[in-house]
């Protein structure tokens, strides 16, 4: 498998690791808006599980409305395919938090799954594709979006390349059933 993977010789932590000594990362959310985190698909499920058997560190949760919303936004001119994939009155699995809004797999230096097991939403994140180009979350307290302050330098900070990227959101397609895309943004 293929994985982003460290070219520096710095000793310092990854900017991942910091953040979570830190203390709140993108691995916490409000415990109320646990409905909208991003799903794990089956693939996901089963590569954390032979891992590491912890099968309670999953949630089933109902495809609402504004889940489904949400990942529209996310994948824009796909409603009819996430629609398809994530019907109404259906179920998907999701990481589980614990009240304070933790991922199951936070521990105290970051995450606890290696990197090759880890759901790939969770890899490629803050980093996302819009119409083929390479965007950025910009979720408050994110270390690597802190330092880095633009997509060249947060793909720098967390060596990472615009391939590496475009590697994972396609592996996180396909992980979900969802057409390849070409270099410019478009479906196969």
């Amino acid at each position: 498998m293929d994985m982003p993977h460290s070219t520096t010789h710095d000793a310092s932590p990854a900017p991942c690791q910091r953040c979570g000594m830190a203390g709140a990362t993108c691995c916490t959310i409000d415990p109320t808006d646990a409905s909208l985190c991003f799903p794990v698909s089956r693939s996901e499920w089963e590569r954390i599980v032979d891992h590491c058997d912890k099968r309670g560190g999953f949630a089933t949760e109902p495809n609402t409305r504004p889940f489904v919303d949400n990942l529209i936004r996310l994948f824009p001119g796909e409603a009819r395919e996430i629609e398809r994939l994530f019907p109404p009155h259906g179920f998907h699995l999701r990481l589980a938090v614990d009240a304070k809004g933790n991922c199951a797999f936070l521990g105290p230096e970051g995450c606890t799954l290696p990197r090759e097991v880890r759901p790939w939403y969770c890899l490629v994140f803050p980093f996302w594709l819009q119409g083929g180009r390479i965007a950025i979350f910009t979720p408050s307290g994110c270390v690597a979006v802190r330092e880095g302050r633009t997509v060249p330098g947060c793909l720098a900070l967390m060596n990472f390349t615009a391939r590496d990227v475009r590697r994972l959101a396609g592996r996180l397609r396909l992980a979900w059933g969802l057409p390849p895309l070409d270099e410019n943004g478009e479906t196969l």
